[in-house]
């Protein structure tokens, strides 16, 4: 699972626990299923689709040939049987978003996606955040070491055994 999508996840959840009770309007909803669309979250869930198949087939089959054929007859037309589980969770981001921002905001931030240069970040994101997380570690390395050897200094100073 990718680090947006996990990301995106998280924020999810703690975004639904402070949201208001009063529903968002027609308008935010709308303008929170375009950016929703736009973002290609459902696409993340869509791509899964067939990991999660291959993971419920041994458990369904339990090591029987002919219910593995038939499990793989059946789960053919998968996006079928997807298809409204995409459609409710969009639905439910959607409403995320619009009870956590305007209806311009979202319209806001739904151009920018829309844009090229808001593709190309959906695009490089995921490889993007690998690379800030590698060196927010490798700095916080360099920066502990630092750390520790000054300390050790500071101690040999006031006679102490490090």
């Amino acid at each position: 699972m990718s680090r947006r999508l996990l990301t995106i996840a998280g924020v999810l959840l703690l975004l639904a626990g402070g949201a208001s009770a009063e529903p968002p309007s027609r308008e935010a909803m709308t303008a929170a299923r375009k950016l929703v669309v736009t973002l290609r979250i459902a696409d993340q869930y869509r791509t899964a689709l067939p990991q999660l198949l291959l993971k419920l087939r041994p458990v369904v089959a339990q090591d029987r040939p002919e219910i593995e054929r038939d499990y793989d007859a059946m789960t053919a037309p998968g996006a079928e049987i997807y298809a409204p589980y995409v459609a409710a969770m969009i639905d439910q981001i959607a409403s995320v978003y619009a009870a956590t921002f305007t209806t311009e905001e979202l319209r806001q931030i739904e151009a920018f996606y829309a844009l090229p240069a808001g593709q190309k970040y959906l695009e490089k994101a995921d490889a993007l955040a690998v690379a800030s997380a590698q060196i927010g570690q490798d700095v916080s390395q360099k920066a502990a070491d630092e750390l520790k050897l000054r300390l050790i200094e500071a101690l040999r100073q006031k006679g102490r055994k490090p």
